[in-house]
């Protein structure tokens, strides 16, 4: 199993073009042929590409530096150099390229299959047949290939999805998130549980969803306590949050505001996001007085859910469709 990666620093290099050739024309009854020397090849350049079955920048912490080939020299006959081949980076999406020296984004990953390329080959040199002339019918120069390029890069992922589910640790998020997906996420009833997002696709009437279980969040998260804004950052990209409220803890009518806190502390942007609420564990014995109580206290719309007995998980997924489709539909206005 690969560890959850969502940050390495990497070193990239463009290939250098290879020298032109200094070369003549030698036959036997032509014994002072004209220049044919071929030209240098391309350096091969530095490509990042967008895979959507990447969801790890795992890859980028096993291998550190990537270094696309040089063009081979030019020949003899008007022979050119081959291009050195490109280095092809695969990521997952939402991932974003910083310049580490100077902590500026470079490019930010989003479409699947997308290419960039960051860095290109230098241009091969030319051979010797370029510079004959009139008063110089035998030149004995030909152009060098000029360098490649390097960069050092700060790689960053941020998860994209169209749902963040935000909770206390053992709220029940995970146990969700593998009901109504495919993910199967560790699952256990003690907190921290999950320790790494994991993402699941789930399907209402044939139109596909993209749901993230991000690890549970503590009091002070926002400054770092638990696993803190390692993982908050994963839900600045997801279109809705969906609040997920433990009915069964003693302190469920504290939650919502303690998890908006956090969330307000460390993003304000964020915290204007678009949201759902919902109580999990809605098969416990006192589940429907503790929703009314909820109700009453936030003034808002809860939605209930049992991911054990399935109880009101059909009104829940309906409801994400929904809000989501909202969302998508002002973004279109703006």
């Amino acid at each position: 199993m690969q560890h959850f990666i969502d940050e390495a620093v990497i070193t990239i290099q463009s290939g250098n073009g290879g020298p032109g050739c200094v070369s003549f024309r030698r036959e036997k009854f032509i014994p002072f042929g004209g220049p044919n020397g071929g030209d240098g090849g391309d350096g091969g350049s530095v490509i990042f590409t967008v895979k959507q079955n990447l969801r790890t920048l795992y890859n980028l912490k096993l291998k550190r530096n990537f270094k696309a080939q040089s063009g081979t020299p030019g020949m003899g006959s008007q022979k050119n150099g081959k291009k050195g081949e490109d280095v092809v980076i695969e990521v997952p999406p939402g991932t974003m390229l910083y310049d580490f020296e100077t902590n500026d984004l470079i490019k930010d990953l989003k479409e699947i299959d997308a290419f960039f390329l960051i860095l290109e080959g230098g241009k091969g040199g030319k051979g010797n047949t370029h510079f004959k002339s009139s008063t110089n019918q035998a030149p004995r120069y030909a152009q060098p290939g000029l360098s490649g390029h390097k960069m050092i890069l700060r790689v960053e992922l941020k998860l994209i999805a169209d749902v963040g589910l935000l909770g206390f640790p053992n709220a029940g998020k995970s146990t969700l998130l593998s009901v109504v997906t495919r993910a199967r996420p560790k699952i256990a009833n003690y907190p921290f549980t999950t320790l790494t997002p994991n993402l699941g696709v789930f399907v209402i009437d044939d139109l596909s969803y993209v749901m993230a279980d991000i690890p549970g969040i503590i009091e002070g998260a926002s400054n770092g306590a638990g696993l803190g804004i390692k993982f908050l950052k994963h839900i600045e990209r997801t279109k809705i949050i969906l609040y997920v409220i433990n009915l069964e803890e003693d302190n469920y009518l504290e939650q919502f505001g303690k998890l908006n806190y956090e969330l307000k502390q460390y993003s304000k942007i964020l915290a204007k996001k678009d949201y759902l609420i919902s109580a999990s564990k809605f098969d416990i014995a006192n589940s429907i007085e503790r929703v009314k109580n909820l109700e009453n206290r936030l003034k808002k719309k809860i939605i209930p859910f049992s991911s054990i007995t399935k109880k009101g998980l059909n009104d829940l997924m309906y409801a994400l469709k929904t809000k989501i489709s909202q969302v998508e539909n002002e973004g279109i206005k703006e």
